[in-house]
């Protein structure tokens, strides 16, 4: 499904994806974990082709990531991305006609996923009168909502309270009913990652330190944790 093949990615002086390779398979959801400033949001970057390799190649589905149709992708980036001014259903509404949602599509599909996430009663609120946790769950929606063939999760729980953060796991293992084939989540909390990840990646400066089985892991590296 998606291969890295040897990647390697420097800004100036610093390696930041180093000789990266992994192979991950459809139908599961893919952990990249590591301390911060690990490259696992670099990697990411890669992978959507937002940003280009020096080295090595990306391919989804046997062919190169750059001709990935930008409908079948979804990306929740680690930096936030909201226009303040735009009320909410606006926003979500705005995004899935970025992918080929007609009006009234994306306004039903806005908001379903606003009572999902029970936010229909801020529907009409702008952005920027929402809490960190509510912009957080729209930019999720934005993410998500047009159920994406690929789907990049960059710290999804960033800002979530515990019940929300719980929600969201419930919600995230449900995408791959729906028509996802592959989710890749970053996180530096291993339990975050036991809880939804089938593989993982673990990573430190720009290097994979171990990769597969989640469960074979934990036995091989008992107290290996971020």
């Amino acid at each position: 499904m998606l291969e890295i093949k040897n990647v390697t990615k420097a800004f100036k002086d610093k390696v930041a994806v180093n000789n990266v390779s992994i192979s991950i398979d459809e139908n599961q959801i893919f952990g990249l974990l590591g301390p911060n400033g690990a490259g696992k949001s670099t990697l990411m970057r890669l992978i959507l082709n937002i940003i280009t390799q020096d080295e090595g190649k990306i391919l989804w589905e046997g062919t190169p990531n750059y001709n990935i149709e930008a409908h079948k992708l979804g990306y929740l980036p680690e930096m936030r991305g909201l226009y303040p001014t735009m009320k909410v259903i606006d926003h979500i509404i705005f995004f899935l006609q970025l992918k080929g949602f007609p009006f009234r599509k994306a306004y039903q599909t806005a908001y379903e996923w606003l009572e999902i996430f029970e936010l229909s009663e801020w529907k009409n609120k702008k952005v920027k009168k929402l809490s960190k946790g509510m912009q957080q769950k729209v930019q999720l929606i934005c993410a998500f909502a047009n159920i994406p063939e690929l789907l990049i999760l960059d710290e999804p729980f960033s800002g979530l309270d515990p019940i929300n953060a719980q929600k969201l796991e419930e919600i995230i293992p449900t995408l791959l009913q729906k028509g996802t084939k592959l989710i890749i989540l970053s996180t530096h909390q291993m339990e975050q990652a036991e809880k939804l990840c089938d593989n993982i990646a673990l990573i430190n400066d720009g290097k994979i330190v171990k990769q597969g089985n989640i469960e074979k892991l934990k036995q091989e590296y008992f107290d290996y944790t971020y």
